[in-house]
């Protein structure tokens, strides 16, 4: 039985090899060398290591091809990078292809060893999980978040799965589908939920504000700060902290995030103190960060610190079989804050709200149920106390899109490209009524446009 940890050390400079399996003999680790990429996948096949510690540039096999040979293989073994061509478009290729970090040449000997216990721990809490798996399921709260479709439940089997771990959590879909209470569900079924789960909206506040919001300030720091603040991240440490609407954050405030991500540590504004922080981050965003991303809008390597895992919230309109439950679920509560004796739905109200598309999703449903139980007189809620935007959609009311005229000798693409315009176009420019008429997902639908020259 192994009582050390064995590492591989991947380098074509013989001198940094062995400078780097004496240091980390003198950890403790069992090390091994490997001189090229070609001769790290060998060992790999022959030998379970805990780690790889591994040159970007050699001069066979780069470690960037051997990578992605490695994590093919076994992709539970955690990788760091090692290189020294600091720049973004390496940094985020590692990453991309399973790199667990990087580090820049000359190494830093207490970052190096930090990372590296950072890695151990990644890789004992996901074999943890694993073995967690089957008894998550009973023990899961889903912190009231309704819905037994299929989709939903999809999703907490997964929020089941992540919330034990440390992983950094995305969570993404449109507004009003209950982000925040995934984020929720995931912080208090994990290790921290005795500890702070800070929220802190990206999208409501100034750049200045946000950096002193995320960060704290100093006395002075700007005009108006008149004493000393501590920032999410401090009243965080320990806990979770849940960034909405992350995309919303300037470009300025990405970079300082990512240092924070990467460091484990920060400064207050107008401050010179180094704050450090345990702090478990998730995210979320209701736009594509893939087109954010090219359109410059949203740093690559930051997506990829925060993307470790990510969950997609259905629409409500992809599970209209949670809106009874729904329904109900706010009817009660509604009706006992009021103090009205309402009972529920008539099968007629009922109808309507399972045909509505509900653009705003469950935060419309929501106030949509709250304004009947306001306005009801009656023990029922019926089809006339509904809100007028869903009296009016009425099933049928809906341009259907009339098949195209038989083509010959054109393109299967171009014959797509003008079906998918002309659908976009008879649904008023909106992306996802399109997207349902042609029986495809938005994003699906997104990438066509992108790909026809049509920018969303």
């Amino acid at each position: 039985m192994r009582t050390k940890n064995t590492v591989l050390v991947v380098d074509d400079d013989q001198n940094h090899r062995t400078m780097l399996k004496k240091l980390l003999s003198g950890w403790g680790y069992n090390v091994f060398e490997a001189d090229d990429g070609s001769t790290a996948v060998n060992k790999v096949h022959e030998i379970p290591f805990d780690l790889i510690l591994m040159d970007i540039r050699m001069v066979q096999v780069s470690g960037l091809e051997a990578l992605g040979e490695i994590k093919t293989y076994n992709p539970a073994i955690p990788i760091i990078i090692m290189t020294a061509y600091s720049s973004v478009e390496t940094a985020v290729e590692a990453l991309k292809k399973g790199a667990y970090d990087y580090l820049t040449k000359p190494l830093d000997f207490d970052e190096l060893r930090l990372a590296m216990g950072r890695a151990m721990e990644h890789s004992h809490l996901k074999e943890e999980n694993r073995l967690l798996k089957a008894t998550l399921g009973q023990r899961f709260d889903r912190q009231n978040i309704i819905g037994n479709s299929p989709g939903m439940e999809r999703l907490f089997e997964t929020v089941s799965q992540v919330a034990p771990s440390e992983a950094t959590v995305l969570i993404t879909g449109e507004s009003g589908t209950g982000k925040e209470l995934i984020a929720g569900a995931i912080h208090y079924n994990s290790g921290r939920k005795d500890r702070p789960f800070v929220k802190v909206n990206c999208a409501a506040l100034t750049e200045t504000l946000l950096e002193s919001e995320l960060f704290g300030h100093e006395k002075g720091a700007f005009t108006g700060a008149h004493r000393r603040k501590d920032g999410q991240f401090s009243l965080a440490n320990g806990g979770s902290l849940f960034l909405d609407e992350v995309s919303e954050m300037p470009l300025s405030m990405q970079v300082k995030l990512l240092r924070v991500i990467q460091e484990r540590e920060f400064a207050r504004v107008g401050g010179e103190e180094v704050i450090k922080v345990d702090v478990r981050l998730i995210a979320a965003t209701n736009k594509d960060l893939s087109t954010e991303i090219a359109e410059k809008r949203f740093r690559e390597d930051l997506f990829y610190r925060l993307n470790v895992v990510t969950l997609d919230m259905p629409p409500l309109r992809e599970r209209k079989d949670d809106i009874p439950l729904l329904a109900h679920h706010f009817l009660k509560g509604f009706a006992e804050t009021n103090r009205k004796a309402i009972k529920g739905f008539t099968p007629q109200a009922m109808d309507r709200l399972r045909r509505y598309d509900w653009p705003g999703n469950v935060r419309e449903l929501m106030n949509a149920v709250e304004r009947v139980v306001v306005l009801s007189r009656s023990d029922y809620v019926d089809e006339p106390d509904l809100p007028p935007a869903i009296l009016e959609h009425a099933e049928g009311k809906v341009e259907e899109v009339q098949p195209p005229e038989p083509v010959a000798d054109v393109p299967l693409e171009e014959v797509e490209k003008v079906s998918i315009l002309k659908t976009l176009e008879s649904a008023g420019g909106n992306k996802s009524e399109a997207a349902r008429r042609l029986g495809i997902t938005r994003r699906t639908l997104h990438k066509k446009l992108k790909k026809y020259g049509v920018m969303p």
